[in-house]
């Protein structure tokens, strides 16, 4: 990752300064420093497979992205927004949501925002094309502006592998690595913000721990070829009927979201170059299927290519 800090700036013009190279490196913006005397900031940059990854710092101070910023043009980008430090007011799609430590929100640079940083704040971003996004969040200028809380499900994962890789990616990440945890980081992302946001109701607590339950039993026994609704139900104690109910508000049945992982996992399989080695079958058979052909129908419903072209493709694009 490349450094900038306003150490390296006079002191008398330091904020001018640093807007002007934020803008150049990464983006158009307006940084109003609380205290223009004493502010302070550093970026760093780097990429991450097809995500950019940034890690600002700064003293007090609003950062804003005007109309007349969005007019200037560049590409379009939505990120993530995590807070690693500090605190902040973030305005955005009509939504004004204070952000603490832990917290993270989607952003896209194609509409006006503003964030209001009340004490040094270290915030780590996350960004790419839409197209990227959507291949995992369908439509993510919705949820642009919401807060997903540090103890919302999955925000204490997003917010650790977040951290991590942004910690590692200045270390040095081996390059070869770096299409699969863009994955993974996008997949861990997506999971906590789709189960925060997508559902039209709030479940009661006990619905959703049960649910919480019947994910995580579906994580861990994912490659038994007979994991399936009945024996999901066995395992918590509960009637089919009921295991039915607590899937009924998300638009998918607990055999469609077990079917939709296993394919999940393959895709991630068959995109990981340390196992190119290994043949599509065996890669189905492993996570769980039993049935070479219907495995391929069903990939190629949720993909809308065979497995053996998306190994190729992804393969290729890896490389």
């Amino acid at each position: 990752m490349q450094t900038w800090s306003t150490a390296d700036a006079p002191r008398g013009t330091r904020a001018a300064w640093w807007n002007a190279l934020y803008a150049e490196r990464f983006a158009n913006v307006t940084f109003s420093p609380a205290c223009a005397g004493e502010f302070q900031a550093e970026l760093a940059l780097g990429t991450l497979g097809p995500l950019g990854i940034a890690r600002i710092r700064a003293t007090p101070s609003a950062i804003e992205r005007t109309s007349a910023h969005v007019e200037r043009g560049g590409s379009r980008l939505i990120s993530f927004i995590y807070v690693s430090q500090g605190s902040a007011t973030f305005e955005h799609n009509g939504n004004t949501t204070d952000l603490r430590r832990g917290d993270f929100t989607l952003c896209d640079n194609a509409a006006p925002h503003r964030l209001h940083s009340r004490a040094d704040t270290e915030l780590v971003v996350v960004r790419a094309a839409p197209d990227v996004l959507r291949e995992r969040i369908p439509q993510p200028e919705g949820w642009c502006g919401l807060v997903l809380s540090s103890g919302s499900l999955f925000a204490s994962a997003a917010a650790q592998m977040t951290g991590e890789l942004s910690t590692c990616m200045e270390a040095g990440l081996p390059r070869r690595y770096a299409s699969v945890a863009a994955r993974n980081l996008l997949d861990v992302l997506a999971t906590a913000f789709g189960l925060a946001f997508e559902r039209g109701t709030t479940p009661t607590p006990s619905v959703a721990a049960r649910r919480v339950a019947a994910c995580r039993h579906v994580e861990a026994h994912l490659r038994d070829p007979q994991l399936s609704p009945t024996q999901v139900a066995a395992a918590l104690h509960v009637s089919p009927r009921y295991l039915r109910m607590l899937f009924q508000d998300g638009g998918e049945t607990l055999s469609a979201y077990i079917l939709r992982r296993r394919l999940e996992e393959c895709a991630r399989l068959l995109a990981n170059p340390l196992w190119s080695r290994q043949t599509v079958t065996d890669i189905a058979f492993g996570v769980g299927f039993n049935s070479a052909a219907h495995f391929t129908r069903a990939f190629r419903q949720q993909f809308g290519t065979t497995p053996t072209a998306y190994r190729r493709r992804s393969l290729a694009a890896a490389a």
